[in-house]
């Protein structure tokens, strides 16, 4: 219950514990529960069964500097945070080149003379922007460039072109029926019995996975991308009828048991990524119903 969630989260700060639930996240995440779910099935050739496009995060700034001026400008950009790229920092690309201007009436050109046109040697310095960090770097750009007036351009770059998305499609790397790949799935999750709707023995060469509770929310997805079978942890009364007259079959292996097998090879990976540290996996978790 929330009133219950609630109070563990209070005991968890008086006893100073930090809490990171990377629920939905793991879902979407490449090895998360979904590609444990395809894994079972040894799955190939898949692919987000609902891909989410890739949001921009980061600006390219582009900006025109003076030889002279070029470290004293890129040494500020820097320390506001632009110039990261992964586990790389102060990166910039540098191109030479003349840059042109006319100073009107009331100007104080740092290089020239107001009044004629000027061609002054440049360095076009490039770097990329976390956007959440655009305003204070450009601030430090207008603040540590010499010119009275700075140019510069800040262009939105396109997010991963990788498919990044919620439950995963692919294809068996051989022939198979359902109710083998049940068995498969059945050891694979540690569990006695599954919910099946559709029919049991058929002919699977396609196959949908999206652990947790959404699956009837997916339902037009595997349909429209020619599921033969559908697994998932839950699905409602209705939605299980329509994957039947769409000649679906689907299993349902209960909200916890599609996704409590990915905390096996999420502990594995922290355990490889942070040495040193101890990982514990709950002996206690299990799924609230059981089938008598």
């Amino acid at each position: 219950t929330a009133r219950g969630a609630t109070g563990l989260i209070h005991d968890a700060i008086r006893r100073g514990i930090a809490i990171y639930s990377p629920h939905t996240a793991l879902d979407v995440a490449e090895g998360g529960t979904n590609d444990v779910l395809a894994d079972a099935l040894s799955l190939t050739d898949r692919r987000p069964l609902k891909v989410r496009p890739a949001r921009p995060t980061q600006y390219k700034l582009v900006t025109f500097v003076p030889v002279d001026a070029v470290a004293q400008v890129s040494r500020a950009l820097f320390e506001a945070g632009a110039g990261v790229i992964g586990n790389y920092s102060h990166c910039s690309f540098r191109t030479r080149g003349s840059g042109t201007f006319f100073g009107h009436g009331g100007t104080s050109p740092t290089v020239g003379q107001a009044g004629r046109l000027e061609e002054v040697e440049e360095v076009r310095l490039e770097t990329v922007v976390p956007i959440d960090r655009a305003e204070p770097v450009v601030a430090a750009l207008r603040a540590s460039h010499p010119y009275e007036e700075v140019a510069f351009d800040l262009q939105v770059l396109a997010g991963d072109p990788r498919p990044v998305g919620i439950g995963r499609i692919g294809r068996l790397p051989g022939d198979a029926t359902a109710d083998m790949l049940a068995n498969l799935l059945r050891r694979a999750l540690e569990i006695e019995r599954l919910l099946v709707a559709g029919e049991a023995t058929r002919l699977v060469k396609r196959v949908a996975v999206c652990a947790g509770a959404c699956g009837g929310e997916l339902l037009d997805e595997a349909i429209a991308q020619q599921a033969d079978l559908y697994v998932t942890g839950e699905m409602r009364h209705h939605d299980a009828l329509r994957a039947i007259r769409e000649n679906v079959t689907v299993f349902c292996t209960l909200h916890s048991n599609s996704e409590r097998a990915a905390l096996r090879s999420l502990a594995g990976r922290l355990n490889e990524a942070l040495p040193g540290l101890q990982i514990l996996r709950s002996r206690q978790d299990h799924d609230p119903f059981s089938i008598l």
